[in-house]
C-alpha cells in the first residue's frame, strides 16, 4: 500500500500569530499535529518542540522506503510512546530555563504507519479520525474538562458545545513531569482516509461537513477546502489539518 499525503496551516481569521505546527514525513510514514498553549511565545515554541523532537526521535529509530508503508520500525507504537515521553521532558526543561516560556505546553497527536497498520499517539484536544467506506469515526478521545464530563454522563454533547470551559484541558506536553499518552493501533485499508486537525476546524466544521469534503477530495484539495471552510465560519482559532488516504498499489 501506499500513502498520499497533504498539510495545511493558517492562522485564522482573529488571532495574530500561529501556534499550531505539524508534520506530514511520507517516506517514513509519520504524520502529526500540534497545538501549543501558554501565550504567544510559549505555544508556538511548544508545538514546534513537539514536532520537530517528534520527527527527530522515530526518524533514529525508524525509517521507510519508497514513500510507502513498510514493517522496518517495530515495534512502531512502542516508538511513538517513547518519543512523546523524550519530547515531554524536553520541552518541560525549555520551560524551567526561561521565564518567558513558564507553563508552556501543547496538544500533539501522532500517526506512525506500517504496512496495514497505523500506531496513534495523542495527548490533547486535537483529534484524529478515520474516514472509511463513507463513514467518519473519530478515533481519539478530547482530553478536557468538559469531555469527561460528556463521558461521565453529566454533560449532552449540545451541552457542552456550549460550554465556555471546554477548551480547559486536562492533559499536553509540559505541563506534568509524568505523561499518560492514549496509544491505539488501527487498521489501515486501501481507500482509507485519516485526518489529523487541531480544535480550529472543529470547532468551526461539523463531522458531516468533513466527512463531505474528506469524500470527495484529494488529499490536497481536501485540506485546503477543510481550511478554508473553518475560515468562511468565523476562523476564530489557528487551524491545522493533516490529510492521508491510504492506496492500493495493484
Amino acid at each position: 500500500m501506499t500513502i498520499i499525503s497533504a498539510g495545511k496551516t493558517d492562522t485564522g481569521k482573529t488571532r495574530k500569530n500561529n501556534e499550531d505546527s505539524y508534520l506530514v514525513d511520507e517516506g517514513l510514514g509519520l504524520y502529526a499535529v500540534a497545538d501549543g498553549i501558554g501565550g504567544h511565545e510559549g505555544g508556538e515554541v511548544a508545538s514546534r518542540m513537539a514536532i520537530e523532537g517528534l520527527s527527530q526521535i522515530v526518524r533514529e529509530r525508524c525509517s521507510a522506503a519508497d514513500h510507502g508503508i513498510s514493517a522496518e520500525c517495530d515495534p512502531a507504537g512502542t516508538e511513538l510512546s517513547r518519543a512523546f515521553t523524550l519530547v515531554n521532558g524536553t520541552i518541560r526543561q525549555a520551560a524551567a530555563e526561561n521565564p518567558a516560556l513558564l507553563h508552556m505546553g501543547t496538544t500533539l497527536t501522532a500517526l506512525l504507519f506500517r504496512e496495514t497498520t497505523a500506531h496513534l499517539a495523542h495527548v490533547g484536544d486535537s483529534r484524529a479520525y478515520r474516514l472509511r467506506a463513507g463513514v467518519l469515526t473519530q478515533v481519539t478521545a478530547d482530553h478536557t474538562v468538559i469531555a469527561d464530563q460528556v463521558r461521565a454522563g453529566l454533560l449532552t454533547p449540545e451541552q457542552a458545545q456550549k460550554s465556555p470551559y471546554r477548551h480547559v484541558i486536562t492533559r499536553a506536553l509540559g505541563i506534568d513531569q509524568e505523561l499518560i499518552a492514549d496509544l491505539q493501533v488501527l487498521e489501515a485499508r486501501p481507500d482509507d482516509t485519516f485526518l489529523l486537525c487541531t480544535d480550529g476546524l472543529t470547532e468551526m466544521v461539523d463531522d458531516a461537513e468533513i466527512r463531505k469534503i474528506l469524500s470527495s477530495a484529494s488529499p490536497q484539495e481536501a485540506a485546503e477546502r477543510l481550511v478554508r471552510e473553518a475560515n468562511g465560519r468565523g476562523g476564530v482559532d489557528n487551524i491545522t489539518v493533516v490529510v492521508v488516504q491510504i492506496k492500493d498499489n495493484r
